[in-house]
């Protein structure tokens, strides 16, 4: 298993991995920068997890892992892939909704917030303006 930044060759095979886990593609950058993709060399992309990047701060988005492949630790590495390239890029908080994964995200040290506690740009963000349900749990970790 590797696990590379995506490009934009891996747009249908992430777009695969979302609409299987039933996550919104709205959104979802052609070039698909800041986005992380584990690559199997026999049966390709089997897990993704992306970034995008404001001032200050990013949301986690897309994190999906192949059935065949949950539970073994890809999806771990994947969200530990990204907050590193948020650390890197200098972002100081990294923020995500989730439906269904809230009993998944406090083990990387995130934190249910108030959505109004987000910032301005980030609620301005596709997902905080429809693709993802209000009733989404919204999650919050400080890199610094």
């Amino acid at each position: 298993m590797t696990l590379r930044p995506a490009s934009a060759t891996d747009r249908a095979a992430v777009a695969a991995l979302l609409t299987g886990a039933g996550l919104p593609l709205d959104g979802l950058p052609d070039d698909l920068g800041h986005f992380t993709v584990a690559e199997h060399r026999d049966e390709g992309v089997v897990g993704v997890a992306g970034l995008e990047l404001y001032p200050d701060a990013a949301l986690l988005r897309s994190v999906a892992v192949a059935p065949a492949w949950r539970k073994s630790g890809i999806g771990h590495e994947l969200v530990e892939a990204a907050l590193a390239e948020a650390a890197r890029c200098g972002c100081r908080d990294v923020y995500l909704l989730t439906t269904a994964a809230a009993n998944y995200f406090p083990r990387f040290g995130f934190a249910c917030v108030e959505r109004e506690s987000v910032p301005v740009a980030v609620q301005g963000s596709v997902e905080f303006r429809g693709a993802c349900p209000s009733s989404a749990t919204v999650m919050r970790r400080a890199l610094v």
